[in-house]
C-alpha cells in the first residue's frame, strides 16, 4: 500500500500521514470514550431506577466491561502487530455502537452484564489500547510524544463534553432514546474515518509475514524475560489501582469531611482538566530531563499529596491543594507507558507487549476500588484508604525507578527490513520495527 498525504496548504509538499491519523483519533476517541465510558456514570441512577434495581447492582456491569477489556488486551495487541488497526479499529467502533443500540433496549440486568461483556472487548478494539499502537508505529522517538500527546489532550476533555451532553439529552428524552443517539453519532463518525484513515505504517509493509512473525516472537521474548518490564508492570498496575480508588472515592471521602457534595463533586471535576495539565508539563520537561526521572517525581508527588490529605482536607483551600497535587499525575501513564515500551523495545511488536501490560494495569483499574470499598467498610476510616493509594504511589515510584537500575536485555535479533527504502516526505517516518532505543 503506498500512502497518499493531503498537500500541505501553500505548499507543493505533502503533509505526513501520521498526523492525519492523529487528527482521525483525536475525534475518534473523544467520540468514543464519551459514548462508550462517560455516559455510564450519567446514566446508573436512570437506569437503577427504570429496572428496578439498586445502583450497587448496576454498578457491577462496569466491572464486567473492564474484565472484559483487560481478557481483550492481550489478542488485540496480537492482531495490531500482525494486521494493523484499520480493520480491527473500525469493528470496535461498530460492535460499540451495537452493544449501544443493545444497552437501550435491555429490560433485566443479566442483559445488561452480557451487554457491557461486548461493551468491553469493543473498548479494547477502538479505544486507547488499539489508537496508541496505531501511533507508536507511524512516530520516530522524536516526534512520537508530541502525535501521542495531540490525541489524548483532545481526549481528555470527553468528560467534560459528554457527561453534560448525556444528562441533557436524557432530562429531554429518557435514557433508551439518549444511548441510540450517541449510537448514531459515534458509528457515524468514528466507523468511516477508521476506515478511510488508518491504515498500516510504511515500514510495516516491507515485511514478510513470515519474517514479521519470528521478529515478533523474539521480541516479546525479549520483553517479558526482561526484569524492567515486570518492574515497569509494578508501577503502572500501583499507579492505575491508585488512581481508580481515589477517582471512585474522593467524593465520599470530601463529603464526610463535611463539605457540601456540591463543593465534593466540583473538586473531583479538578481532576479531568488537571489530567491534561500534567500531560503538558510531562511532554514540555521531558525534553530536558530523562522521562522515567519524570514520572518518579510525578508518582512521588502523588503519594505525599494521598498521605497529606488527611491533615488538609478539612478546608476547601486545602482540599483544592491536595487534589491538585494528586491531579496532576493523572493520564500521565497514557504517555509515558507508550515512550517507556517503544524506546525499551522498539515498535515492532510494541502492541503485543503494550497489551500483556495494558491487561495488568485493567485488572487493577478493576478490582482496586473495590477492594478499599472492602477496607473502609473493614476500617469505618477513609484514613486507612488514603493511606492505601499513597503506599501504592510509592510502590509506582520504586518499580519506575528500579527499571532504570537493572541489566540490559540482550539486543532482539535484528529486522533486515530496517535498511529498507524509505518515502521521502515532509514529516517524520516510522520507526524501523528492528530499532531499539537505549533509555
Amino acid at each position: 500500500m503506498t500512502t497518499t498525504n493531503p498537500p500541505a496548504a501553500g505548499r507543493g509538499r505533502r503533509v505526513f500521514h501520521g498526523w492525519w491519523i492523529v487528527v482521525t483519533f483525536a475525534v475518534t476517541q473523544t467520540i468514543g470514550y464519551g459514548s462508550l465510558y462517560y455516559a455510564f456514570a450519567v446514566l446508573l441512577h436512570p437506569i437503577s431506577a427504570d429496572l428496578h434495581t439498586s445502583p450497587a447492582v448496576v454498578t457491577g456491569v462496569f466491572t464486567t466491561a473492564i474484565l472484559a477489556q483487560a481478557a481483550a488486551a492481550v489478542p488485540v495487541g496480537r492482531w495490531l502487530d500482525h494486521h494493523g488497526g484499520r480493520a480491527l479499529m473500525t469493528a470496535g467502533a461498530i460492535l460499540g455502537a451495537g452493544m449501544l443500540v443493545a444497552w437501550a433496549q435491555a429490560r433485566t440486568v443479566w442483559q445488561l452484564y452480557l451487554i457491557f461483556a461486548g461493551l468491553g472487548v469493543a473498548k479494547a478494539m477502538a479505544l486507547y489500547e488499539a489508537a496508541t499502537p496505531v501511533l507508536v508505529s507511524w512516530f520516530d522517538a522524536t516526534r512520537r510524544p508530541r502525535a501521542i500527546l495531540g490525541m489524548i489532550v483532545v481526549a481528555g476533555f470527553a468528560s467534560t463534553i459528554f457527561m453534560p451532553l448525556t444528562g441533557w439529552l436524557n432530562d429531554r428524552h429518557g435514557w433508551r432514546a439518549t444511548l441510540l443517539m450517541l449510537a448514531a453519532l459515534y458509528a457515524s463518525i468514528a466507523v468511516p474515518l477508521h476506515v478511510l484513515v488508518v491504515r498500516r505504517a510504511p515500514s510495516a509493509l516491507h515485511v514478510s509475514r513470515h519474517h514479521g512473525s519470528v521478529h515478533r516472537r523474539t521480541l516479546i521474548r525479549a520483553a517479558v524475560r526482561d526484569r524492567r518490564f515486570w518492574w515497569l508492570a509494578a508501577a503502572f498496575v500501583a499507579h492505575a489501582a491508585a488512581m481508580t480508588t481515589m477517582t471512585v472515592h474522593l467524593v465520599g471521602y470530601l463529603t464526610s469531611r463535611g463539605h457540601p457534595p456540591t463543593f465534593a463533586a466540583s473538586v473531583a471535576g479538578l481532576l479531568g482538566v488537571l489530567s491534561v495539565t500534567g500531560r503538558l508539563l510531562l511532554t514540555a520537561a521531558g525534553r530536558r530531563i530523562r522521562l522515567h526521572r519524570i514520572v518518579a517525581v510525578v508518582f512521588a508527588l502523588q503519594a505525599a499529596a494521598a498521605f497529606t490529605l488527611p491533615a488538609i482536607a478539612g478546608t476547601r483551600l486545602g482540599a483544592i491543594l491536595g487534589v491538585t497535587a494528586f491531579g496532576l499525575g493523572f493520564g500521565i501513564a497514557s504517555l509515558a507507558t507508550p515512550q517507556l515500551l517503544a524506546d525499551r523495545y522498539g515498535t515492532g511488536a510494541y502492541a503485543s507487549i503494550a497489551g500483556t501490560l495494558a491487561a495488568f494495569v485493567t485488572l487493577a483499574k478493576a478490582g482496586a476500588p473495590l477492594a478499599a470499598a472492602g477496607l473502609l467498610t473493614l476500617t469505618g476510616d477513609y484514613l486507612a484508604v488514603l493511606s492505601a493509594i499513597g503506599t501504592a504511589g510509592l510502590i509506582a515510584v520504586g518499580g519506575i525507578l528500579a527499571r532504570a537500575g537493572t541489566p540490559r536485555p540482550v539486543p532482539p535479533v535484528a529486522d533486515s527490513t530496517a535498511t529498507a527504502p524509505r518515502r521521502a516526505s515532509t514529516g517524520p517516518g516510522p520507526t524501523p520495527p528492528g530499532h531499539t532505543f537505549h533509555t
